[in-house]
């Protein structure tokens, strides 16, 4: 018996230990199942597609079927501006908005022009205007409409830009001729309006981005198109030229949104032949560092204040020229060595003649910035 029971409690005595490691081993089990799976390896990022180059106009391939033409939209607020646009215009189309302001006299235009005759040469307008294949310029085309798009595209930017736009225009679109009128004795290669709209304005877009503001511009000129169809059924404005008055003209003009003074005046003098004193960031900081303008006078009132004092004999002159010595003087040039109220630093005959500047000759930028 006392074997037996000494088995018996060995048995006893062994049995905790197989529990224990029973427990241990299912213990170990369940530590194992909680073990996280290793994260799979992180995919590697996916390409972006390739950019196409925008300038590289020969990579953009537009959709087989062609856009719906574009619809200039007339809000409420384009439609106010419109109108305050016109308002101003046929408010001060006479008169200067500065009515006591002196300054510039018959006299002072006159002196100006020579000084800078003598120093640049003179500059006549052409009988006709001539259209280049290769420069842009501003409104210098027979066609009205081909006029006011190469303005356009002059609006902020160097001349080389714009040009460099305008032929990647006629390498894109193609061209055509225009027909003669009893004005223009000869005819003139223009682009292919209906080839632009059916484009679309991403096209146009790639096809002037070297111009600058593409975005802006593309739908600026695509409105206007749109405009000119809707309201004459052609795309054509030749007929101002046969327009009984000046003012007539640039009514129509400044009624088409995004056109302003600045490009309406280059249209009149450079495509239409009419006196008209253009008002560009050269012309805007000479004339302010003359004291052609008073203080604080805006870019449209400066337009309205010297259309209405400088002589009309002397406005394609001093435009021109202003321009080009505005370009090529290093005391009159942007940064230049005069400031505004200061007297004349030396060195530029136009300077030296009117001693003390105007209180404003900053600059303001070019062109209408393809607001209307």
């Amino acid at each position: 018996m006392a074997r037996v029971r000494t088995s018996t409690s060995v048995m006893r005595r062994r049995q905790p230990a197989r529990v224990a490691a029973t427990k241990a081993e299912a213990v170990h089990t369940h530590v194992k199942q909680e073990v996280p799976s290793p994260e799979p390896e992180p995919k590697p990022p996916t390409k972006r597609p390739r950019r196409i180059k925008t300038d590289d106009i020969s990579q953009i391939k537009p959709d087989t079927t062609p856009d719906p033409p574009f619809k200039s939209k007339q809000t409420p607020s384009t439609v106010s501006l419109q109108a305050r646009k016109l308002k101003l215009y046929t408010q001060h189309n006479h008169q200067s908005p500065f009515p006591t302001f002196p300054h510039p006299t018959p006299e002072e235009c006159n002196l100006a022009l020579r000084i800078l005759t003598s120093l640049h040469g003179p500059h006549t307008r052409p009988s006709q205007p001539i259209a280049s294949p290769t420069v842009a310029g501003c409104g210098a085309s027979p066609s009205v409409l081909d006029a006011l798009v190469r303005t356009i595209l002059s609006q902020n930017t160097s001349s080389a830009n714009s040009s460099r736009a305008y032929r990647s225009l006629v390498q894109t679109y193609g061209t055509t001729t225009t027909t003669k009128t009893k004005t223009i004795t000869k005819t003139s290669p223009t682009l292919q309006w209906p080839a632009i709209v059916s484009a679309g304005q991403p096209v146009l877009e790639a096809a002037i981005r070297s111009g600058g503001l593409a975005r802006v511009k593309s739908r600026v000129i695509l409105a206007l198109l749109d405009q000119v169809h809707a309201r004459h059924g052609i795309y054509s404005l030749d007929h101002l030229h046969q327009a009984a008055s000046a003012d007539e003209a640039m009514s129509e003009l400044l009624s088409f949104k995004g056109v302003g003074p600045k490009t309406a005046s280059c249209v009149l003098l450079f495509c239409l032949g009419r006196e008209s004193f253009a008002v560009d960031t050269h012309v805007w900081r000479i004339t302010g560092l003359l004291g052609w303008r008073p203080e604080g006078a805006t870019r449209d009132e400066t337009h309205l204040h010297l259309d209405v004092r400088i002589p009309d004999e002397c406005k394609y002159g001093l435009h021109v020229l202003m321009v080009t010595h505005g370009r090529k003087c290093a005391q009159c040039k942007a940064g230049g060595g005069r400031r505004p109220g200061k007297e004349a630093v030396g060195g530029c005959p136009l300077q030296e003649a009117f001693p003390v500047s105007g209180e404003d000759g900053g600059e303001n930028g070019d062109g209408d910035g393809g607001k209307g």
